[in-house]
């Protein structure tokens, strides 16, 4: 019976484990988004968006690539239009260095 406790206690253990290794939680004024990330790190788990220029939060490749822009279209602190010349303002750079 101890040995199944042990089990018991060690999976509850790796399941919150995965729980915080594959999600970003992001914090949008007093809110907690989360955001599914591309693979399991401890990188940018917990990133808060205040008093951080937009711009600024969508320069972190980590949380760019796992769909940070599309999360704050949808938190209303960036519209589709805005977000969309970001892109396209990214690529022209990305396009610019090669």
């Amino acid at each position: 019976m101890a040995f199944l406790k042990k089990l018991l206690t060690l999976g509850v253990i790796c399941l919150i484990s995965y729980f915080v290794l594959g999600f970003h939680y992001i914090i949008i004024d007093k809110s907690i988004k989360v955001l599914k990330k591309s693979e399991l790190t401890l990188k940018y788990t917990f990133y808060s968006t205040k008093a951080k220029e937009i711009e600024k939060v969508l320069e972190v490749p980590e949380l760019w690539n796992d769909g940070i822009g599309e999360l704050l279209v949808q938190a209303g602190k960036l519209t589709q239009e805005e977000l969309e010349a970001y892109i396209a303002k990214k690529e022209a750079q990305e396009a610019g260095e090669y």
